[in-house]
């Protein structure tokens, strides 16, 4: 077995994790291993909330117990046993209130292996499916993990190029593209209050901390583009890209995205739409195109399909449900 020299965290949900096998979970030094990579105190720089943690260390002991047949050959650590003691009596929240906690999410980067030092992105998450807040942009969603590996695997798509992410939410996609894709600048946009107040902790948390590369606006959809600080809207500088990841969920404001869509090619009519669509229902994604077209662009998508579970390396997430990547342009032989 390898181990990254520091190890880093994605929670995962426990029906997506893999055990090491049952002879290696037997195997003394394996355990050990396991409690100092994992369990020990300082083991992990940002570590998961404590009642995550006790939950995959009281399964990790379940399956060790298991797996033993000769307990006079066989046994299971003392340290691992005395870390899950120490979480057993801790002070944990109830599970509603941890659900609405932030705590710090850590992504590994496979595509990008060898280009830096175990590439990751760490975000401070609420990962509950809505916050307290009522938004769901304080957690980064499958389509975005999604869209960024299609852009790992096609960096040429941003590089050197000016970017707008709508939607934005945690700033994963926004932040890959400025600290790891060589984007020339990225607008990071929502149009949460509390989404954008986030986002200078997540580029704290990646060392975007008063970049220039980098920059949050709030951006409603449907809205004009108006200039705030500037004459014009963005100092009247191109966009080049426009990203957006599972931002079509909603029917009532597909209609609103599309017009901002629509506008932005009206400032820059050269620009590449790229659009990540997790297919929860498909009547929704449907009336996205419709729109989408009716309003003159033209879709076309791209092969990339979610790989297997077995398959993914990092960032992990789930391979039940297909992911679109839609790519819009203006469709110039079509009137509104």
């Amino acid at each position: 077995m390898t181990w990254p020299e520091n190890p880093r965290t994605q929670l995962l949900p426990d029906s997506a994790l893999v055990y090491p096998s049952v002879e290696r979970l037997r195997d003394a030094a394996i355990q050990e291993t396991l409690y100092e990579r994992l369990f020990a105190d300082n083991a992990i720089t940002l570590p998961p909330p404590k009642r995550y943690q006790l939950r995959i260390l009281k399964e990790l002991v379940s399956r060790i117990e298991s797996s033993i047949i000769d307990w006079d050959e066989h046994g299971i650590s003392d340290n691992l046993m005395l870390a899950l003691s120490h979480l057993l009596a801790s002070n944990l929240p109830s599970e509603a209130t941890a659900a609405q906690q932030k705590c710090y999410v850590t992504y590994h980067l496979s595509r990008l292996d060898g280009e830096a030092f175990e590439p990751h992105i760490t975000l401070l998450e609420n990962r509950s499916l809505i916050s307290a807040s009522g938004t769901t942009g304080l957690r980064t969603w499958e389509a975005s993990l999604h869209l960024g590996q299609y852009l790992c695997a096609n960096p040429h798509l941003v590089q050197n190029k000016r970017v707008l992410e709508l939607g934005a939410g945690t700033g994963y996609l926004a932040i890959l593209c400025a600290k790891y894709l060589h984007a020339d600048h990225v607008i990071v946009s929502d149009g949460s209050d509390d989404v954008i107040n986030n986002l200078p902790d997540s580029f704290f948390l990646n060392g975007l901390q008063g970049s220039e590369k980098i920059t949050p606006m709030e951006l409603k959809w449907g809205h004009a583009l108006l200039g705030t600080e500037e004459e014009t809207w963005n100092g009247g500088r191109r966009i080049d890209v426009v990203l957006g990841a599972d931002i079509t969920y909603d029917t009532g404001v597909i209609p609103s995205l599309v017009a901002t869509l629509v506008e932005v090619l009206h400032r820059s009519p050269d620009a590449t739409i790229l659009i990540a669509a997790t297919e929860r229902n498909r009547l929704t994604f449907e009336k996205f195109l419709d729109v989408s077209t009716r309003r003159g662009l033209a879709v076309s998508y791209a092969s990339f399909p979610v790989p297997p579970r077995t398959e993914q390396n990092g960032p992990f997430y789930s391979d039940e449900i297909p992911i679109h990547i839609c790519q819009l342009r203006r469709n110039d032989a079509t009137s509104e």
